[in-house]
């Protein structure tokens, strides 16, 4: 049983059903044929209490998922939740109060903080990130550069940071990069090709690293334009050029010390691959609560 405690706005979130899913491989993985040292040591019937911690300030993610791994791996389990996702916490904030079985909980543990601060660190880097570019009209959005089977939740962690999502996959949008160009002749070709068969509401978006491409996208009717690792005087000139027309996107090596220059060009949206392919985990911890 989860309780909840409802202290700050929600991010999106798995749907519960697809959440079970990868809770159930994600256990399965760690557990094996069973937890040997858990199984060996602690009688089945011994009740235990514990409480998650943060060890750090941190904006939160994952947290949700955390207390379902409890409730999914042994629904005796009662798991009163503390905080929320998308909530900023300081150090030595109780984030869970966790009581049943005590061979079940200390079983379910890792995947439950492996979750939760992996997913926290996104959040925190994602929200170091907002802050840079307070006071422009730049949206920080993230990319596909995800680690494989935890793509929604790292999404879900950078939403909860204060970031957009950018495409959820290949099926979400349609992004004509330099290889697809190449294939089709021309920005023009390409972009023509696209029109004649996307889904009318699906938006078209064209990767350009040069001038002169933005001005054939603009042209050919993008609906964004990505400008793929130009310098900052670059941007400056395409904004510029396109004057408002359609969506321009910064997108290549952004960092958080140069996210804010890239901001002040103007440009609608900046893309940073780095929040998910290379935040680090933050420090979290299950403590014995008696």
């Amino acid at each position: 049983m989860i309780l909840e405690r409802r202290t700050a706005p929600q991010a999106w979130q798995l749907d519960p059903l697809v959440l079970d899913d990868q809770i159930r491989a994600f256990l399965r993985e760690d557990i094996g044929y069973f937890d040997l040292t858990a199984t060996l040591l602690i009688d089945p019937e011994l009740p235990g209490r514990f409480e998650m911690r943060a060890r750090e300030p941190m904006t939160l993610a994952g947290l949700a998922a955390a207390a379902r791994v409890f409730t999914f791996y042994d629904a005796s389990i009662q798991v009163e939740v503390l905080a929320r996702d998308g909530q900023q916490v300081d150090k030595g904030t109780t984030l869970l109060r966790i009581a049943g079985p005590a061979r079940s909980i200390l079983t379910a543990e890792r995947t439950a903080l492996n979750l939760v601060q992996h997913l926290s660190g996104i959040a925190t880097v994602t929200a170091a990130y907002i802050e840079r570019i307070a006071g422009t009209r730049a949206q920080l959005i993230d990319s596909r550069k995800t680690t494989p089977g935890l793509r929604a939740m790292e999404k879900h962690a950078v939403a909860c940071g204060g970031g957009r999502n950018h495409r959820l996959g290949l099926d979400n949008g349609i992004m004509l990069k330099d290889n697809h160009i190449a294939v089709c002749g021309s920005i023009t070709a390409a972009v023509a090709r696209a029109r004649s068969s996307v889904p009318v509401l699906t938006k078209v978006e064209v990767e350009c690293d040069r001038l002169d491409q933005v001005e054939e996208a603009l042209a050919a009717g993008a609906d964004v334009i990505m400008l793929d690792n130009m310098a900052v005087e670059e941007m400056q000139r395409a904004v510029a050029m396109v004057d408002g027309r359609v969506l321009l996107e910064a997108s290549g090596g952004v960092r958080l010390e140069t996210i804010r220059a890239i901001a002040e060009t103007g440009v609608d949206f900046i893309s940073v691959g780095r929040i998910t392919q290379s935040s680090p985990a933050l420090d979290i911890g299950l403590d014995d609560a008696e």
